[in-house]
């Protein structure tokens, strides 16, 4: 493992991503670092100011404002009716809400494919209006010159290769990178974006033997969605690991509280109290 030297380091004087002190915002460098020191660090989804604020004193270091949202929170059956105007006010709830975590937020379906200067232009938004730190986008070698043109103007780019939820039309929700062809054509992917400038990629869905054999072969950060222990970082949407999401969840998810029994029950109690007449009470009452 390289040695750092006390300037490489982070200058909060921390060398943890998870847990660390400082109070600034987490950089792409500060990602790059991890990687060196072999550090592994978790990443959730978060799509509101409040659930940053909580994720963010948490120490989590890095936040997704992922498209994911159309699912869990705005009503859509996938990613894809996702637009870049709800990305970017989600994106700005989200920075408001936090002051340590690096932010990434999701280029949605439709604002980067046309072409690199699409990209750019959808970026620029979430970059400058939203406030976010670092973007992320989908596919591997064919996102290669939007990935490169971004990067160029500077803007920290996160890849996004195996399962593409964006691309659900196409290729469902399978497992991505099964067979020698469809494993070479993944490590094809990984190489790809981090030849085009790419900081991190996440690979979803991807068997953990594949996913061991990209995180040795790339110099950047892999982050795991349902891709083994052996990626460098992992990443989960929240309303699955607190277990607010109704009915079945992957099976790479683990469920850490389960909120939506809490919240339910915690419904049911506030509307019996209002009907039997007991809430308000004196207490909650002023004069």
């Amino acid at each position: 493992m390289t040695q750092l030297s006390a300037a490489q380091k982070p200058s909060d004087g921390s060398k943890a991503l998870y847990g660390g002190k400082g109070t600034r915002r987490i950089t792409v460098r500060d990602i790059a670092l991890a990687k060196e020191r072999g550090e592994k660090w978790p990443m959730l989804t978060a799509y509101d100011a409040m659930t940053a604020s909580v994720f963010d004193e948490a120490g989590i270091p890095v936040m997704l404002v992922g498209d994911s949202a159309g699912n869990c929170h705005l009503g859509y059956e996938s990613t894809v009716p996702v637009t870049l105007d709800e990305m970017t006010m989600l994106s700005a709830a989200v920075v408001r809400g936090t002051s340590r975590a690096l932010i990434v937020a999701d280029l949605p379906f439709g604002s980067y494919q046309e072409g690199p200067v699409q990209a750019l232009r959808s970026a620029t938004r979430l970059i400058k209006d939203a406030g976010a730190g670092a973007v992320k986008l989908e596919g591997g070698e064919r996102s290669y010159e939007q990935i490169r043109l971004l990067v160029e103007a500077g803007i920290p780019v996160m890849a996004h290769i195996g399962l593409t939820p964006q691309s659900v039309n196409a290729m469902g929700y399978r497992v991505q990178g099964r067979g020698e062809e469809a494993a070479a054509q993944l490590l094809r992917d990984a190489k790809a974006v981090q030849d085009a400038g790419a900081f991190a990629v996440v690979l979803e869905l991807v068997p953990a033997e594949l996913a061991a054999e990209v995180t040795r072969s790339l110099h950047i950060p892999t982050v795991g969605i349902g891709a083994g222990a052996e990626t460098d970082a992992q990443v989960l949407v929240w309303t699955d690991m607190l277990g607010l999401t109704g009915g079945r969840v992957p099976k790479f998810v683990k469920k850490y509280a389960d909120l939506r029994e809490v919240m339910g029950n915690a419904a049911k109690a506030f509307a019996e109290d209002v009907v039997g007449g007991t809430f308000p009470l004196e207490e909650h009452s002023v004069h």
